[in-house]
């Protein structure tokens, strides 16, 4: 059996490893610190190394690079309980094997090493990455399902492969399309992102493809599309179960050819565009219920990246709710902390604004908190706040749909319509002025 090197600071998880590992028939030698395991590493050569990323004054990063030094063809397994796109990034442009999120199955972990020692006859030499630093981001979470996420991303990310990101509002869609994007052979090019749920139907066309000055009444240029000005970059389409049937022909077109045709224009123009798309509908049903077309599902959905929402990840609030804390300390010269009864209300919580209702909440807390103390009374508080406010937006939505209702059954009488609705003629166009309807 082969000898590895164990580098973990946690002393109970290091003694735990090492005693599986003896039991599977392993030599295991396990270390607490870099310094212990750059020693080790300079001396010795072992086939698969496993080490935690956040140890010390350096990191897991350090031990990958020393160990494909020494070894190219050494295996390298990294874990942590505070994973982040950038880690996996590092881990995954390092060479790094696999990336494990604590805790852990001990199961999981002999497997992951059995895969290893299968693959070490078809390990290449790969060039070590040069990184020195772990930056943060929003894309925080050291849960499974984030990791999993994390390493698709990064193996994505180099490819012109169309990407679909399915998932809840506030779930961070935008941002795993900014990822992808950065960590392409794009990231110098222009990252434009579209709202297709908000852009009229009709004025979609022109506002993706262009317009020619007088192809239309009001046309008084000429428009370029959004995919011609981000020609060699990445277009993101956000809300893509919204495009009505109509329009999905022509997007499918465009996938198929990669070629752009202004309105009013006779001829069409060649662009070079990745697309990333993103939804939180049900497409696969839309297309069975004959509401999105299933070519262009199939086109869209080359690789499929399906966010959870945050109730399906409660291990990864703390490490929002700290990192949101710090970004709003710093942004407003604040020393806000937040007690332990605090976090447990946070995490208690099942949010169902997902990690946008989070930061908004954070940023809320960390200025107006008493005695900059964020505790379980002033979260329980936001929370009653939010749901209250939520609860006033489903009447006044539920009431303007009401209004739309009874208006289409007149054919536009405001008389009747208020007559139906029991209400004044004056107090409807007020509500109908509110709405934005003429």
């Amino acid at each position: 059996m082969k000898k590895l090197l164990i580098v973990e600071d946690d002393a109970s998880l290091r003694n735990t490893m090492t005693t599986v590992l003896e039991l599977e028939g392993y030599q295991p030698e396990a270390v607490a610190s870099t310094r212990e395991a750059l020693d080790k590493l300079g001396s010795e050569t072992y086939p698969i190394v496993i080490s935690d990323i956040y140890l010390d004054e350096r990191t897991g990063i350090d031990i990958l690079r020393a160990a494909r030094e020494r070894n190219p063809a050494c295996v390298v397994i990294l874990m942590t309980g505070r994973g982040s796109m950038e880690t996996v990034m590092a881990a995954t442009e390092g060479g790094a094997f696999e990336y494990l999120a604590k805790p852990f199955e001990m199961a999981h972990m002999i497997d992951t090493i059995k895969r290893a020692e299968k693959s070490l006859e078809a390990v290449e030499d790969d060039e070590a990455a040069s990184i020195d630093d772990l930056p943060e981001t929003e894309m925080i979470g050291s849960s499974s399902k984030m990791v999993e996420i994390y390493k698709t991303i990064s193996r994505v990310a180099p490819t012109d492969a169309t990407v679909l990101i399915e998932g809840e509002t506030g779930t961070g869609k935008e941002l795993i399309a900014r990822m992808l994007h950065r960590n392409s052979k794009r990231a110098q090019h222009p990252f434009v992102p579209v709202d297709c749920g908000s852009i009229a139907p009709t004025l979609l066309e022109s506002e993706l493809f262009g317009t020619l000055k007088g192809a239309y009444t009001g046309a008084d240029r000429d428009r370029m599309g959004v995919f011609e000005a981000a020609n060699n970059g990445t277009v993101f389409l956000d809300e893509i179960g919204d495009i009505e049937l109509g329009f999905q022909l022509k997007l499918l077109r465009f996938l198929q050819e990669r070629e752009v045709r202004p309105l009013g224009s006779p001829r069409a123009k060649k662009v070079d565009v990745r697309v990333v798309a993103a939804t939180n509908r049900d497409v696969q049903k839309m297309v069975e219920e004959g509401k999105f077309r299933e070519d262009l599902w199939y086109r869209l959905n080359v690789v499929r990246l399906t966010v959870p929402p945050l109730c399906e990840r409660p291990s990864d609030i703390p490490l929002l709710v700290h990192y949101f804390l710090r970004r709003y300390n710093e942004r407003y010269g604040l020393d806000t902390i937040i007690t332990e009864t605090g976090l447990k209300a946070m995490e208690n919580y099942s949010w169902p604004g997902n990690v946008r209702q989070l930061q908004h909440m954070m940023e809320r807390l960390s200025i107006l908190a008493s005695a900059a103390r964020i505790d379980d009374a002033a979260v329980k508080a936001a929370i009653q706040e939010t749901a209250s406010r939520d609860a006033s937006d489903t009447l006044a939505d539920t009431e303007a749909e009401q209004i739309r209702r009874v208006l289409s059954a007149t054919s536009g009488n405001k008389s009747r319509a208020a007559k139906i609705l029991g209400i004044e003629r004056k107090t409807l166009y007020r509500k109908l002025e509110r709405m934005g309807v003429p």
